[in-house]
């Protein structure tokens, strides 16, 4: 019997240097993070293990009972962050904020932290990816000092539980955690294995003092968070920080969010001073002009539950080439295709299979939900003819391959965003709902009631149509 008992201690074990998961026979692929050939011999089985009873740390009690003021989300200061989170920060919630590099992530945490401090609650801001004198001078552009703002550059993770006994504070901002490493984890920083450990001592730390985290975490090239799955599960609240580097427009979008809604967006503008939040963002997405152009139709998405009003902009010339062009910005090729497919079939135009056809949107904005597909259509249809739509006009719906012009969610507060702006007529699929008093809106059933707005684009396609039959 003893012998048998040496020999299950002795029998090899192996285990993963991604992610640190352990089997007892050896495999190509790790179980866990996916991995091939990570998966390696490293010394005995581990002992199967029971756990006794214990003491408990605190009594249960009735769900009626416990306190839920502790859960009080204070503000951020900064209305469109409290807006995504559901109010504020809760204590003890562990925030996780994800973006592609250059984006503002840090940024706006450093704004975050500045006016979050206060003389009741202090912030300790920790970088691992910059020197203290870094941070400090993006602070003085910013203008985000404060006095019970504290500011550390560490990258081991003992150095920073170190600085929260010594600092205490209410808010503790991480950029980035894959830049921390504990000495009792093996790999590098960013691996599996670390980021988990790093991750999980600092949740606990949250718990435990009442201490609102942010965590910045890295993306991969695909956009996915970087480093292990269980990251996303471990925090309390995901967020996604989006944006074109090229544009001023920035989108702060919630993912998972234990404490609120996950279909709020927060929208701010990233300028030389700093980044601000924009209440009403739809300035930006528009061209205001004394005269219609054609080729542009204004439409209004949905970003969450937040209305936007958003201009398309279309362009048609002559190809100099056999196969002519077709070139977005903002918009989905695969759904400026198919409105073109729709135009040609059952709008009548024929001109647009021989051009090259440039379509975009203004400031930076991404249209890609099917509300879109009219003003889309509409665009094209506008430049083809160069007729221009008429004034304060905006195209709500979506287009179906027969021609059809279907209902999307969300018509009521659409049409009350445009009337907000100013826009006096919409066009929109059958049975809007209530209408907001003043507005003009006319229900269109499919493409041919949508494009008599263009009195003059059939006349002007006729003749094409007579000489191609000749």
């Amino acid at each position: 019997m003893a012998a048998r008992t040496k020999t299950t201690k002795d029998r090899p074990s192996y285990r993963c240097t991604e992610c640190g998961w352990q089997t007892a026979k050896w495999l190509g692929r790790c179980a866990e993070c996916q991995a091939w050939g990570t998966v390696e011999e490293y010394g005995g089985a581990p002992a199967v293990r029971t756990t006794a009873p214990g003491r408990v740390t605190t009594s249960a009690l009735p769900i009626g009972q416990v306190d839920g003021r502790r859960a009080t989300a204070r503000s951020t200061g900064v209305p469109e962050l409290d807006r995504v989170l559901g109010g504020g920060l809760v204590p003890g919630a562990v925030v996780l904020l994800a973006g592609e590099p250059g984006v503002g992530k840090s940024t706006l945490l450093l704004d975050v932290a500045a006016k979050a401090a206060s003389e009741e609650h202090r912030t300790l801001y920790v970088t691992g990816e910059e020197s203290a004198s870094q941070v400090r001078l993006r602070a003085d552009r910013i203008n985000a000092l404060h006095d019970h703002l504290y500011l550390a550059a560490e990258t081991d993770l003992s150095a920073v539980l170190g600085h929260l006994d010594a600092v205490k504070p209410s808010l503790l901002v991480l950029d980035s955690v894959q830049t921390v490493a504990s000495p009792e984890i093996d790999g590098a920083p960013g691996g599996m294995a670390q980021v988990r450990e790093v991750a999980g001592a600092l949740i606990r730390a949250s718990k435990d003092r009442g201490m609102s985290t942010l965590l910045v975490g890295h993306v991969t090239k695909d956009g996915a968070i970087a480093g292990p799955r269980l990251l996303e599960h471990l925090v309390d609240v995901v967020l996604h920080f989006e944006g074109d580097r090229h544009a001023r427009l920035r989108l702060v979008r919630g993912v998972k969010n234990r404490y609120g809604a996950t279909d709020e967006v927060g929208c701010f503008e990233l300028h030389d001073e700093g980044i601000t939040g924009l209440a009403d963002p739809s300035g930006l997405f528009l061209t205001r002009r004394d005269e219609p152009v054609p080729g542009t139709c204004l439409t209004v998405t949905l970003e969450g539950r937040r209305p936007l009003v958003a201009e398309v902009q279309a362009l048609t010339v002559d190809s100099q080439i056999p196969s002519p062009r077709r070139t977005t910005s903002g918009l989905e090729t695969s759904r400026v295709s198919m409105m073109l497919a729709v135009l040609e079939q059952r709008g009548r135009i024929s001109a647009l299979g021989k051009r090259d056809i440039y379509s975009a949107t203004v400031g930076g904005v991404k249209l890609s939900e099917p509300a879109a597909d009219l003003a889309i259509a509409l665009a094209l249809a506008s430049a083809a003819s160069d007729t221009p739509l008429p004034k304060n006009l905006v195209a709500i719906g979506e287009v179906g391959l027969a021609g059809e012009v279907r209902r999307v969610t969300g018509v009521q507060r659409r049409l009350a965003e445009a009337h907000r702006l100013g826009f006096t007529h919409a066009l929109v699929p059958g049975d809007p709902g209530k209408v907001p008093a003043g507005m003009k809106v006319l229900e269109v059933a499919d493409m041919g009631d949508a494009l008599r707005v263009l009195p003059r684009s059939r006349r002007r396609e006729a003749p094409r149509e007579a000489e191609d039959r000749r």
